[in-house]
Order: structure tokens, then C-alpha cells, then sequence
């Protein structure tokens, strides 16, 4: 027997009202005009008919319901002999026909510049604003130091252009910041367009920007669209400007050319170069990525510049005593260049800044701080001389062979490294031998899957003395010899470089070693790359462990320039293997451990070695958030109790 279907009163009005509408304009308006007419004639006969001054005759109170329902209608209601009736019926819906004409022009003229706004067609008249150009996920990292820059400035303002819906970027970003303070002060105007076409990209004027920034898409062909977008804004301002051009790529190969695209003014990045020296730097002293996460974070202490004032004519070296709540590392030339961490002889002049380490430019105030150093216990450093290690390497990247240059530079001789990864091992051996020749290291190359916990296993993890984790790219999975054939569904194989699929492989290789550690009752000296900073808060590791996330590391560099060009120098110097750069050094090698000394005497001592002080950490609070230890800039009138394994934060020669 059929089942019987009931269908609600409802539902049948509503699928005669659909079909009603479907029917065009003419049907619209055929049944509008019954509809109106079904509940006007009634109404005002009701009207007529209670009204005491209603005529007494039927003709009369029939002429007042015609009245009253032309009034309604607005189409004249008029009375007399039907010609002229009709033709004021006619002339009323002429007016009528005109007024809605008009009216539906004004709508769609207004719903024309609406959707115009909405695409963010328009220009934006902003004057001293900072330009982001392009879309990705550092766009948020960006756009949050930036409000935290200008907390204290009113009137500033953000312009974004990209290829992207307007109400998409303004909801994405305003999703991105809630989670903070949200935007302050700062206004952020999104405006769609492509980067490359200078007649858009004049759309966020960048003529009048105090700062341009180039974001890299993501993708093989993001470099080309950096180096496009440079082309396109030196064509949309033609003659040179007030506005700091900051750019970044992420291939070695194409950072010429995107400098010759930026111009002389420009500040280009490399993603890959300053990546590989700074996991070559925290591999060698574990805890420099956190030192370097709270210099380049706008919410804590950073670089700023100071006048010379009563300094001029006096040594860098007795500058550095010179201010108790800042710390000095080097020399803003009057030509611009900039000196970091010179000869303590070294004059200071009446045009210079100094360079130096403050919470805020205003705090940068001088008042001596030598009156708090303690001459007995500055001790004399024990000579270290370098020794040979055991270094692993897991994964294979385009980076990689940077990393194997840097560690090249930086370990003592006999310092052996063992690469393991799915990459061909004539693949690496051959991009490897692509860079200097090298004078320390022996390289090993060893092909496997690091997600593999019985390669990890047969490695033995814990008897080398530093791991460095990056991501794996490129490559296909190497099946296992008792594993049934692969499924084209799921797997953690290796496709295109992708930020996702190279951090759910480290999160995997993480999730071994964390068991091999506490296995073996060791903690292991590990540094990781990753791409996405969400990923790190995922990442099964001990607190306060080394994390490189290279777009949020590239986004702090780049807002940290646009503020400040000069910085594009010392950033220049801080990531290459020569010249100066920061270092963890014991505590013990600089002060006595037996007493409580001011940092005054810490940062005394680390002069007489021609090194510039400028914190330190400490190993009793290295798992204890959020800081893990570091203390940057501390007051030097603080006096505080170091252990024999505490750390000193210098600035030195390599």
C-alpha cells in the first residue's frame, strides 16, 4: 500500500507564493495590484460605512469609497463625469510611474556605489599610513605588530591591497586580532586589487605611505609576484619618496633580482638565508630563538635610537654604562651607517645616535650606572677551546644546504653531521656540494622516512650532542618493507612545499623524539623549523623548547624595518655568520656565582672582553612561561644571585 504524504497549509501557500515569483515582473505586478485592491476596497468601505458624516445616499457613500481608495493608491480619487475621472486616474499613474522611475534609478545608483565600496574599488586619501601588499598568513602577525607600534599614535591607519575580497580581508583580520587587543588606534582599510597593475595599486596610495610592505604569496611563483609587485610601485611612483620599501622572497636565487626591482632605497629579505642562519645559530646555543622572539616582538623591549646628548666626545665603551634602564650595542652614524658592538675606544659624535635596547625611545633616558659595579667579582674568562660533535639534521628542504654551509662556519673541527630524509641521497649530496667548500664538518647523508619511529629508534636520537628538525618537501614517502602498498587517500607523503603538510610531518617526527627522550631520561638540545605559529603551540615538546617559525620570524623583521630603517643593517649583521651577532654564554665566565651582583657588573665585565651586554637567562625558570628565563634589558641597578649554569646575553664577534 502507497504511504500517504500530508503536506502543511503552509508549505502549500509558500510553494504558491514561489511560483508566484517565478512567473516574471508582469505577474508581480498583475498580483500586487489584486492584492492591494483586495485589502484597500474593503477597508474603506468599512471606513465609509462607520463614518456618521458618511452621505445617507448608496451613489454618495460609493463616490466616498472611490475617494478614499484613490487616496490610498495615490492615483487622485476624484469625482465627476468619467472622462474626467479617467484622465485623472491616468495623469496619477504617470506621477506614479515617474516617481518609482526615479526613485529606482536613486536605489540603483546608491546600491551601484555601495557595491563599489564593498569591492574596495575606491582610494584611499591617507597620508603617513603603512601599505601591505598582498595576502597570506603573515599578513596577521604583520597587521598585529603594527597596532601594537602605533598604540600611542592617533590618526594611523593601515591600507591593504590584494587580490581578495574586501569583506573577506577585513573579517579574516578582524577574527585574527581579536584574540588581542583587537586594532586600538590603528585603522585598517582593505581595498581589492591586483599588486601588479600600478593603476590598482595606486588605489592605497602608496605615494603618501610612510612604509610599503611586499608580503610573499605562497606558492612556487610567489618570488615572481614579489619582484612583479616591485616593479608595479616603482612604475606607480616613478620619483623616490619618503615611503620605506621593505620586501621579502623566499628563494636565495632570486634575491638579486628582487633588490634590483626594489631600488637603492629598498629593503629586501631572504626567507630562506635568514631561516638557515638562525636555526644554525640556536642549534649551536639553545635559547637564542627566545632572545630573538622578544627583540623583534613591538610588546616588549627592541631597538631604538637615542641622541648623543651629553655622550658626544666621550667612548662607546663609557657609553655603555651610561644608561641604567637601556642597554647599548652600538653607533647610529650621522651618514646612516650603523655600527654595531665597536671598539669601547671609540669616539662618539655630536650628530650620532645611539643604538640601543629600551622599552620605549622615551625611556631611553641617561643616568650613570657605574656606581653599581662590583670590581671583586668580575672574574676572568677560562679559555674554551672548540670541540668536535654530533650533529643531526632530520629532513630535507630547499634551506637545507644553506644549514649545512652555516653549521660549516660555526662547529670545531671533526664536528660530524648525519642527514636523514626521504630526499635522494645523491639529490642532497649534489645540492650540498652546491655551496663552499667546507673545512669542519663531515657530512653523512642517510635516506628514510623521520616519521618512522624505528628509523628514529635505530638513530639513537640521544647520543648526539644537537637534532635540527625542518620540513620535508618534495619528496615521496619511502613505504615500509612489511607495510602493505600505499592508498592514494591518506598518508603523510610529500607534495608541494605547503606550510600544512610540512608541519603535520614535524609534529609527527616531534611526537617520536619527545618519547625517545623520555625514554632515554635525557633532554634533548633540539631546534625546529616550522611554518606556522599555530602549529608550534601544537608541537609535543618541553617548554621553553627552540622553535624557528619562519613566517612569523620574516613578519617581526619586516615591521620592525617599515618602522625603523636603519635596522635593515643591524638585522644585516645579526644573521650572518661574520661580524657581530647575539650569544648565550655562561654566566660563571663573566662574574662570580658565590654572591648577588647588579647587571651593571656583568655588563662591565662583558666590555673588558669588548662584548656588549644585554641580558641573560636563567636555567632555574627556562620551562616556566612565558618568558622562559630571558630577561632582556634588565635594570642594572638589579642585583640578582647567578647560577654556574646561567646564561649571559652578548653581543659579540663571531
Amino acid at each position: 500500500m502507497a504511504q500517504r504524504h500530508t503536506t502543511t497549509l503552509r508549505l502549500r501557500l509558500r510553494y504558491r507564493f514561489d511560483n508566484l515569483v517565478a512567473g516574471g515582473t508582469t505577474a508581480l505586478i498583475g498580483w500586487f495590484a489584486l492584492a492591494c485592491l483586495a485589502v484597500v476596497v474593503p477597508a474603506s468601505t468599512v471606513l465609509v460605512w462607520a463614518d456618521r458624516a458618511a452621505p445617507t445616499t448608496l451613489s454618495g457613500r460609493l463616490a466616498a469609497v472611490w475617494v478614499s481608495v484613490g487616496q490610498t493608491l495615490k492615483i487622485g480619487g476624484a469625482v465627476g463625469s468619467p472622462l474626467y475621472v479617467l484622465a485623472s486616474v491616468a495623469l496619477a499613474l504617470v506621477a506614479l510611474l515617474f516617481v518609482s522611475t526615479l526613485v529606482g534609478l536613486i536605489t540603483t545608483g546608491i546600491n551601484g556605489r555601495i557595491m563599489l565600496l564593498r569591492r574596495g574599488h575606491s582610494t584611499v586619501l591617507e597620508s603617513g599610513h603603512t601599505v601591505l601588499l598582498g595576502w597570506s598568513d603573515q599578513i596577521f602577525p604583520v597587521v598585529g605588530e603594527l597596532v601594537a607600534a602605533n598604540a600611542d599614535r592617533r590618526g594611523s591607519a593601515i591600507a591593504v591591497l590584494a587580490p581578495k575580497d574586501r569583506v573577506e580581508m577585513e573579517d579574516e583580520i578582524s577574527t585574527a586580532t581579536a584574540t588581542g587587543a583587537g586594532t586600538g588606534r590603528t585603522r585598517i582599510i582593505c581595498r581589492n586589487g591586483r599588486t601588479t597593475d600600478p593603476a590598482e595599486l595606486a588605489r592605497v596610495s602608496p605615494r603618501t605611505a610612510k612604509a610599503v610592505l611586499v608580503l610573499p604569496p605562497e606558492g612556487d611563483t610567489g618570488d615572481a609576484q614579489v619582484v612583479k609587485t616591485l616593479l608595479a610601485l616603482d612604475a606607480a611612483v616613478p620619483e623616490p619618496g619618503g615611503a620605506v620599501v621593505v620586501a621579502a622572497v623566499r628563494d636565495t636565487r632570486n634575491h638579486l633580482t628582487a633588490r634590483l626591482a626594489a631600488g637603492p632605497g629598498g629593503h629586501v629579505l631572504c626567507v630562506d638565508d635568514i631561516i638557515a642562519r638562525l636555526l644554525v645559530q640556536t642549534a649551536r646555543e639553545p635559547g637564542l630563538s627566545l632572545v630573538y622572539q622578544e627583540l623583534l616582538d613591538f610588546a616588549g623591549d627592541e631597538f631604538h635610537t637615542a641622541a648623543a646628548q651629553g655622550l658626544a666626545g666621550r667612548t662607546f665603551g663609557e657609553a655603555l654604562l651610561a644608561f641604567t634602564t637601556s642597554s647599548v650595542v652600538g653607533l647610529l652614524r650621522a651618514d646612516g651607517r650603523v655600527a654595531l658592538n665597536p671598539d669601547p675606544g671609540t669616539a662618539i659624535g655630536a650628530d650620532d645616535r645611539i643604538v640601543l635596547i629600551s622599552q620605549d625611545e622615551d625611556k631611553a633616558v641617561p643616568a650613570d650606572a657605574s656606581v653599581y659595579v662590583d670590581e671583586d667579582a668580575i672574574v676572568t674568562a677560562r679559555p674554551r677551546t672548540p670541540e668536535a660533535e654530533r650533529l643531526l639534521l632530520l629532513g630535507w628542504n630547499r634551506r637545507a644546504p644553506l644549514v649545512v654551509e652555516q653549521l660549516d662556519q660555526f662547529v670545531g673541527p671533526g664536528t660530524t653531521l648525519d642527514v636523514v630524509s626521504l630526499a635522494d641521497v645523491v639529490r642532497m649530496r649534489r645540492a650540498a656540494g652546491l655551496a663552499r667548500p667546507r673545512s669542519h664538518l663531515e657530512v653523512a647523508f642517510h635516506s628514510g622516512d623521520i616519521t618512522d619511529p624505528e628509523l628514529l629508534a635505530k638513530l639513537d636520537v640521544p647520543s648526539y650532542d644537537s637534532v635540527i628538525v625542518i620540513g620535508e618537501t618534495g619528496h615521496e614517502p619511502v613505504p615500509h618493507p612489511a607495510a602493505p602498498p600505499p592508498t592514494p587517500a591518506i598518508g603523510l607523503g610529500l607534495a608541494a612545499e605547503t606550510g600544512a603538510e610540512t608541519d603535520d610531518r614535524t609534529l609527527v617526527t616531534l611526537l617520536h623524539l619527545r618519547a625517545i627522550g623520555e625514554a632515554a631520561g635525557r633532554e634533548q638540545s633540539l631546534t625546529t623549523e616550522m611554518s606556522d605559529d599555530g602549529n608550534r603551540l601544537l608541537a609535543p615538546a618541553r617548554a621553553g623548547a627552540d622553535f624557528i617559525v619562519s613566517g612569523r620570524l620574516i613578519s617581526l623583521l619586516m615591521t620592525q624595518i617599515s618602522e625603523s630603517p636603519y635596522l635593515a643593517d643591524v638585522f644585516e649583521e645579526l644573521f650572518q655568520a661574520e661580524g657581530n651577532e647575539l650569544h648565550l654564554k655562561p654566566v660563571a665566565d663573566y662574574v662570580r656565582t658565590d654572591r648577588e651582583v647588579a647587571f651593571a657588573t656583568l655588563v662591565e665585565s662583558a666590555r673588558r672582553r669588548r662584548e656588549c651586554a644585554v641580558g641573560y637567562r636563567l636555567r632555574a625558570e627556562a620551562a616556566a612561561g612565558p618568558a622562559y628565563g630571558v630577561r632582556l634589558n634588565p635594570d642594572k641597578g638589579r642585583r640578582v644571585r647567578f647560577g654556574e649554569h646561567d646564561w649571559l646575553i652578548v653581543l659579540a664577534e663571531s
